[in-house]
């Protein structure tokens, strides 16, 4: 295995690290822990990303700080006068996770405000009733922005997998100590679920997984792949697909498991490949490999059942 060290959208993992600070694993080990490696969705036929099927950054956020042998308090919810009374108390006692936000309304990114920004996750570090002061994992330390605009992106209006708005994880603790492969053997179980397909979480009619989702997106991509599908797959989809899979590749080398740790790098090497066919408008060539791509599924989830068997 050859790892990728360099920027990429990695949003909760890198601040998840922040806040674990020097006692937190690689960035590699917490992506690969919240799970999102293992599988690939089509959202409602139409919305592509290569995580599992019903999965989503707060159902990994939770997986890996509990793996991890951590406890944080997270609360949600209230007016913007109330969240941003709730994010100064907490602030006061340090630095806190925020998020998801709308990365389209983060002012301080060039290109801002847009509709289309998609869901992110900050460190804040200090807030008042003028200005909030953060760290972004997308490049940006100590950002500073106008507390109101703060507030608008915070309230994530865009972002359909939450409840409540305002989401903020607090007070992280350490119960435990576990060590990083301790905690990835822990998650394999929960990896080999993700692979086998999760038929008990909702999801939008026409919403596929897996295999069936790669199959699908490959027949979109050969009709000629949609302007918004090709932003979204060539400016976040591949880049963090292929990373979080390249680092799946690496943790599942670290632990032995050579056959399993092959397959997720082949389709890391593939979601990589896919870029400069999707950004030149060779989408018949970025079907093929869409169609490469798929069967891996399968074969990943097999390598990783045989290892939870052999473990239990």
């Amino acid at each position: 295995m050859f790892g990728y060290v360099g920027s990429g959208p990695y949003c909760f993992t890198n601040s998840l690290a922040m806040m674990l600070g020097a006692e937190s694993p690689s960035t590699a080990v917490i992506e690969t822990l919240t799970g999102s490696p293992f599988g690939a969705q089509l959202i409602a036929g139409s919305l592509p990303l290569f995580d599992p099927y019903g999965w989503h950054p707060e159902t990994g956020l939770d997986a890996a700080v509990a793996l991890l042998g951590w406890s944080c308090e997270r609360s949600d919810g209230g007016t913007p006068e109330q969240a941003l009374e709730r994010l100064r108390t907490a602030c006061s006692q340090g630095p806190v996770l925020a998020g998801p936000v709308d990365m389209g309304l983060l002012l301080y990114q060039p290109g801002t405000p847009t509709a289309d920004g998609g869901d992110h996750y900050v460190v804040v570090l200090a807030a008042d009733q003028d200005t909030v002061e953060l760290h972004d994992p997308h490049g940006h330390p100590y950002a500073t922005m106008p507390t109101q605009a703060f507030l608008a992106a915070w309230e994530a209006k865009e972002i359909s997998y939450i409840d409540a708005p305002f989401v903020l994880r607090t007070g992280f603790v350490r119960q435990r100590r576990v060590a990083p492969a301790d905690a990835l053997r822990q998650s394999l179980p929960e990896a080999e679920r993700w692979l086998a397909g999760r038929a008990d979480l909702p999801m939008p009619p026409g919403s596929l997984g897996g295999a069936a989702a790669v199959e699908a997106l490959a027949d979109l991509v050969a009709q000629g792949t949609p302007p918004g599908i090709r932003t979204l797959l060539t400016a976040f989809g591949l880049r963090a697909g292929a990373r979080r899979l390249n680092d799946a590749a690496t943790c599942l080398g670290e632990l032995g498991l050579s056959h399993a740790a092959s397959i997720a790098q082949r389709q890391a090497r593939i979601l990589g490949g896919l870029q400069y066919p999707l950004v030149h408008g060779d989408d018949q060539t970025a079907a093929a490999h869409l169609r490469d791509l798929a069967p891996t599924y399968a074969q990943l989830h097999t390598a990783v059942r045989a290892a939870v068997g052999s473990a239990s």
